[in-house]
């Protein structure tokens, strides 16, 4: 399903052309369909739609509520990092109800067109609004507990390597040092030393998050070090490091969406549930209930979670990962780590 609607997106840019402004004229341009009412734009960073991560689930949130509110639609996908201030400014321009910016590498960009475009209403993944240099109040950060679901797959992944022979090591690959990126693998060591107090953990950043041949090098080098496990956080450019663990034969983990379906080599998957929450800010604006500021999004409300797991796992693992997840919702388990050094 997700891949048909990837490829529904396809069709649409393909069709679609160029808008009539010199923004749209650069970047890529899904058309609003059928449907009348609030009109909502999405700017996607430039890993784009088929990340199969991040900004595929965003576009999943914008079509949902399409079809349930009846909203408007239209994604301009950036080439470069230069599209994104004209890219969100155009759709302000042109009176759209909100505004909805992707990942972390746009906060400077939607910081400057939610000051320059103050009546008009902005919403971003992964960024927090207090933190921006304006502080917008037009604008609303889109927030999550990635240390959460960091330590259920580390958890796992540190069972894992306790059945291996061999010392016990496993690594993470990360596009760039950013927040929400260290939130996951810091949550994901944690998480592994706490079902393997002996275990190495290996870290590299790949400093990109389209480029898949930087993150499978990455990968390469940390299974050569004795890595039986790779998280990649690196969006597009972390599927070379899964693609690493499937040629060397070891345990891959997915990132934000369920990324189960690209082979038997896939442990778990870090879900992160950006298309909830790219929904949830599209329903305040048609609600009139939107306000900037931030949402925050967890285990306990169903915003972060945990991919399909391998059939391969035991059962008796599964349950230790069912007991660490209503611990930490419950709280038993706390002040997971969400800086790694």
């Amino acid at each position: 399903m997700k891949r048909s609607l990837v490829l529904l997106g396809a069709v649409a840019l393909f069709t679609a052309g160029c808008g009539g402004s010199s923004s749209s004229s650069s970047s890529n341009t899904t058309g609003s369909q059928a449907g009348s009412g609030k009109k909502i734009g999405l700017v996607t960073d430039i890993g784009g739609l088929n990340d199969r991560g991040f900004n595929h689930l965003s576009y999943l949130g914008v079509l949902r509520a399409q079809k349930e509110l009846g909203v408007q639609q239209r994604v301009y996908q950036a080439k470069s990092t230069q599209e994104y201030v004209p890219n969100l400014s155009t759709f302000a321009r042109q009176g759209y109800d909100l505004t909805v910016g992707v990942g972390f590498t746009e906060a400077t960009a939607i910081d400057t067109a939610a000051t320059n475009f103050p009546n008009s209403k902005f919403a971003i993944v992964d960024v927090d609004q207090s933190t921006e240099p304006h502080k917008p109040k037009n604008l609303l950060g889109l927030l999550f507990k990635e240390q959460e679901t960091g330590y259920l797959v580390g958890y796992l992944a540190g069972l894992e390597e306790k059945r291996r022979p061999g010392p016990d090591v496993i690594g993470s690959v990360g596009g760039q040092k950013q927040p929400p990126v260290d939130r996951f693998i810091a949550g994901y060591q944690a998480g592994a030393k706490s079902a393997d107090p002996g275990i190495k953990t290996l870290n590299g950043y790949s400093q990109d998050f389209t480029d898949q041949a930087k993150c499978k090098q990455v990968a390469l080098n940390q299974i050569e070090q004795g890595a039986g496990v790779v998280f990649q956080v690196a969006g597009g450019c972390g599927l070379g490091a899964l693609d690493a663990a499937k040629e060397k034969h070891v345990w891959g983990i997915g990132v934000d969406a369920d990324q189960s379906f690209l082979g038997p080599h896939i442990l778990t998957s870090a879900v992160k549930r950006v298309d909830t929450a790219v929904f949830d800010a599209v329903k305040t604006v048609t609600d009139g209930t939107f306000k900037g500021g931030n949402i925050v999004f967890g285990l306990k409300d169903n915003g972060v979670g945990i991919g399909k797991i391998s059939p391969k796992v035991p059962q008796s693992e599964i349950a230790k990962i069912n007991q660490v997840r209503a611990d930490i919702i419950s709280g038993k388990i706390k002040n997971i780590p969400t800086e790694v050094p």
